[in-house]
């Protein structure tokens, strides 16, 4: 696992949920600036479940394989689901969607940091 991309992710994600946040609390839409956001993320989580992909294969292992997978595998497509969501529900609730998606990456990607760790 990579740390400074796992805090970009981090801070990404945090600022994506705070912007789509705030726009929900105004009534407003999903815009441009939280899907491309969201579209920034998915190639940050993308790259990370390559990083680890390629560590895997180099024979570093995590402490639970499985877990780890299924935790690398939720991570890499969770931005795109919210992606999806938030453009399903063109109200204030689709940003209060993509806020809440954008904040459970942090939680995802701490998660990995301890299985890996």
């Amino acid at each position: 696992m990579s740390g400074p991309l796992d805090l970009a992710i981090i801070i990404a994600s945090l600022a994506v949920a705070a912007w789509a946040g705030f726009a929900g609390f105004r009534d407003r839409a999903p815009d441009r600036v939280q899907f491309a956001g969201l579209i920034v993320l998915q190639a940050g989580v993308v790259a990370m479940g390559v990083v680890s992909g390629v560590a895997l294969l180099r024979g570093e292992r995590p402490a639970e394989l499985e877990t780890f997978v299924g935790y690398i595998v939720t991570t890499v497509c969770w931005p795109a689901v919210a992606f999806v969501l938030g453009r399903m529900e063109p109200t204030k609730w689709g940003s209060v969607t993509i806020s809440v998606g954008c904040l459970v990456i942090p939680v995802l990607v701490l998660r990995l940091e301890q299985i890996w760790g």
